[in-house]
């Protein structure tokens, strides 16, 4: 249910007459392709912590905590130093099997990508609806995705052409741009559309991802409740939470 309400024109209780520009996060807020990532974290992760006696397993409430939203390294990273585990952080072009930081993300991101390559991805049927509606209105639309596998998930679902502007993990990284929860990747796609990022809205199930809203200023900030919880989202800078963003068409 929407927390806040807007006057004038609305869609789904948000006046986007107001705003010029809708940037979308992509995993569990176009695509439910969080949940393949929550199920390659877990196998991961607990294979690692398998070798270590004084380990608990990894849960869901770590990926809340320490992963959602964040680039795949700085995930792991938070992980392993909320646990006390202490790993070289080695290069990103580190082999799978390597025990360093960048080693268990491509390790990680090896079993995602079999996953979509067998399975494909769909896409949440409320956020294709309102999609379409805001580009009926005209409004500017792109993803900003801390996964480098965005282009590959946002093909895969058919939507590609949905978004003349996608900031993933690989144009942050050729362009040296900090992930969630810092604001840079959103408002380089505000940039990218031409848009004042106080005429843009940020869309994001992650935690990380509506403090990276809040830090930028955009305009409004919407949070889309797929498991981060409706008041984690409200006190880290969502402005209103739904549960499926058809709430908003």
């Amino acid at each position: 249910m929407l927390r806040r309400r807007r006057s004038g024109r609305t869609l789904g209780g948000v006046n986007w007459s107001d705003f010029d520009a809708a940037l979308f996060d992509l995993d569990g807020v176009i695509t439910p392709t969080a949940v393949v990532h929550m199920h390659a974290w877990e196998r991961m992760f607990n294979d690692f912590l398998a070798g270590y006696d004084d380990q608990s397993p990894y849960t869901d409430d770590d990926y809340f905590t320490y992963l959602d939203g964040k680039p795949r390294y700085d995930g792991v990273q938070s992980v392993l130093e909320s646990r006390g585990i202490h790993l070289p952080y080695g290069d990103p072009s580190d082999d799978p099997s390597a025990t360093t930081v960048c080693g268990l993300g491509n390790r990680k991101n090896d079993a995602f990508e079999k996953v979509l390559a067998s399975e494909g991805v769909e896409v949440y049927p409320g956020s294709k609806l309102l999609v379409d509606q805001l580009a009926a209105r005209g409004l500017a639309l792109a993803v900003v995705s801390s996964s480098r596998n965005a282009r590959n998930v946002l093909e895969a679902a058919g939507m590609l052409d949905s978004f003349p502007v996608i900031v993933d993990g690989n144009v942050a990284d050729a362009e040296d741009l900090l992930g969630k929860p810092r604001p840079d990747t959103f408002l380089d796609a505000a940039a990218k559309l031409g848009v004042p990022k106080e005429r843009a809205v940020v869309l994001e199930d992650a935690v990380s991802g509506v403090q990276a809203g809040r830090a930028g200023g955009f305009g409004l900030v919407i949070g889309v409740d797929r498991g981060a919880g409706r008041e984690a989202l409200l006190e880290n800078g969502a402005d209103i939470v739904v549960e499926d963003l058809e709430e908003l068409t």
